[in-house]
């Protein structure tokens, strides 16, 4: 099968129209992360001479300097420069899950195009680091994979709707479980259902370097002066800051930017490195990422909902095969706060969440033997 890429790629113009060095925002960002403007030339395959004379055309072009050199200690950039980079990573951070979104549907009609005789996994799920890497891994495998990205409600709607063959669905352990599991509950079906283990990850508060607000608590994003950054209404994060807002009595419109919502982790964690926010909820890989600080808050399970005639058919078992496989579980495992140990473990609902089983099965498992 053939893999597609879709990349965002942004461009600078004046105000009479004219483009601004296409490779001016790659050179900046390569400075930022070599410290050097010979090692941001390797990178980018620019010349030096080429490469200085982009800095000097954008300091006319701005009016101000984009990088400045110190010698002895290579490059840095200035703050307009680092203004450059961040937007560029905002960009990646928001599109990207959707650009590769859309390019799994292109896969997808290639290979119908093809008349391959493949069955074709579809796949509709929240956008996570796990979630991503086993995108990769089946394409490396030539499982073709029409992945789209969706909030838990969507998903299990798909799913129950025929539209899809896994859903994505997590919940954080704990205190919350019983809380969360209510908010889905009429979407899941114990006896039609069967979960399939994905992975177990931290959930936590992603904080600017530093952390100069001296953020430790929940209740500490209601502090004045504080700027947050949400996740979108109907995902499972925000579900979770909703819980843990609720637990300390206090309402969302207290804090400073709860309206201000992201799509993905990765976007969450490029707002607050960008300087906009303090915080955001998100998971541990987005912050180290971005090298932002990170308090865990909560373990979650995620695991993908099929239904149990469907397990058997090749594809599925192809699936699991996959999410069973020391190298994905070592893939997975290489996450910050990820554990994959019980990865393509199938449960049924009502083992995974007791709290679900009908009461008369309650009650004979719990009856004396």
């Amino acid at each position: 099968m053939f893999k597609m890429s879709i990349k965002p790629q942004w461009q600078l113009e004046s105000g009479d129209g004219r483009q601004l060095m296409p490779h001016l925002v790659s050179l900046l960002a390569r400075i930022h992360e070599t410290h050097s403007l010979a090692g941001a030339c390797a990178q980018t395959g620019l010349s030096y001479r080429y490469a200085w004379g982009l800095l000097q055309e954008g300091q006319r072009a701005f009016g101000v300097p984009l990088a400045k050199m110190v010698r002895g200690r290579g490059a840095a950039l200035t703050p307009l420069g680092e203004k450059l980079v961040w937007a560029d990573r905002r960009i990646a951070a928001r599109l990207t899950p959707l650009l590769d979104s859309l390019a799994s549907e292109l896969e997808v009609e290639v290979e119908r195009a093809l008349s391959l005789a493949q069955s074709i996994l579809r796949l509709h799920a929240s956008h996570g680091f796990a979630v991503e890497t086993l995108r990769r891994w089946l394409l490396r495998e030539q499982v073709p994979v029409d992945l789209k990205y969706r909030n838990i409600q969507e998903a299990l709607g798909s799913l129950n709707g025929g539209s899809c063959d896994l859903a994505g669905f997590h919940v954080p352990l704990g205190e919350f479980e019983d809380a969360a599991l209510q908010h889905y509950r009429k979407w899941l079906k114990p006896e039609q259902h069967r979960l399939v283990h994905l992975a177990t990850r931290r959930q936590g508060l992603m904080l600017a370097p530093h952390n100069p607000k001296r953020i430790g608590t929940i209740a500490d994003l209601a502090r004045p002066g504080v700027r947050y950054v949400n996740r979108h209404p109907g995902s499972g994060t925000r579900l979770l800051l909703d819980l843990l807002l609720q637990r300390e009595r206090l309402d969302g419109r207290a804090i400073g930017g709860y309206d201000n919502c992201e799509f993905t982790h990765a976007a969450v964690a490029a707002y607050v490195a960008s300087g906009m926010a303090d915080a955001g909820l998100g998971v541990e890989p987005a912050a180290r990422r971005f090298e932002l600080e990170f308090l865990p808050i909560a373990t979650e399970r995620y695991f993908f909902i099929a239904n149990a005639e469907q397990l058997a058919t090749p594809m599925m078992q192809r699936i699991l095969a996959t999410l069973r496989s020391t190298g994905f579980k070592q893939a997975v495992n290489a996450l910050a706060g990820y554990d994959a140990a019980d990865s393509g473990a199938v449960h049924r609902i009502d083992e995974a969440f007791p709290q679900l089983a009908p009461a008369r099965r309650r009650r004979r498992t719990a009856a004396p033997v």
